[in-house]
């Protein structure tokens, strides 16, 4: 019995040094994105460039009236101008970043519509995947575009890699006092994705 002891004793240390360590290392990660998070927003602010960054996650939204006309997925020259400015500073802030490049295994663009419905005589499945359809080309629109700005090319190979273009249709509105925010649920999200 004083071995059966011992070992549920070394079994009980093993797993619980196995938790903290594995406890202690997402606390890490998870300070080291927030930081990360702060440097991209206090960069794109001294570059005058205005961007939405969630403080804990770090997601990034870009309103679709600053890329795009009404119920339009190309890019306008205001958009163009935008992502111009904005592509170069978020991905090098990513690559420059030790524990982000280290980490990240994608960066996915999203792109999200409002509910409102399109004119003429569609189920709520057709505005559905009609808004899908509007929310997926805006965010190859923008996936586009930004791996054409002058960011440093070296990560290239890498970025290609890790761009994921996803369309995301009205799912996740913008609520405010109770209300969806039209113009606010309209927007095209970048996120990063960490290596578990």
């Amino acid at each position: 019995t004083d071995l059966m002891t011992a070992l549920v004793l070394v079994f009980i240390v093993l797993f619980f040094y196995t938790y903290m360590t594995s406890f202690y290392s997402k606390i890490q990660g998870e300070m080291e994105q927030k930081k990360a998070s702060e440097a991209l927003e206090e960069t794109l602010k001294e570059q005058n460039i205005d961007a939405n960054i969630d403080d804990v996650t770090g997601v990034v939204k870009i309103s679709d009236l600053e890329l795009f006309d009404i119920n339009s997925y190309e890019l306008s020259a205001r958009g163009k101008k935008y992502l111009d400015k904005f592509a170069p500073v978020y991905f090098d802030s990513i690559f420059k970043n030790e524990y982000l490049n280290k980490n990240v295994e994608k960066i996915i663009i999203q792109g999200h519509t409002d509910s409102q419905t399109f004119r003429g005589k569609y189920s709520a499945d057709e505005q559905y995947m009609k808004n899908m359809e509007l929310s997926l080309k805006r965010a190859y629109a923008v996936a586009e575009y930004m791996t054409n700005t002058p960011y440093n090319k070296q990560n290239g190979n890498k970025l290609r890699k890790m761009i994921i273009v996803e369309g995301a249709s009205f799912s996740t509105p913008i609520i405010v006092s109770g209300k969806e925010d039209f113009s606010k649920s309209r927007r095209v999200e970048l996120k990063v994705v960490m290596k578990k």
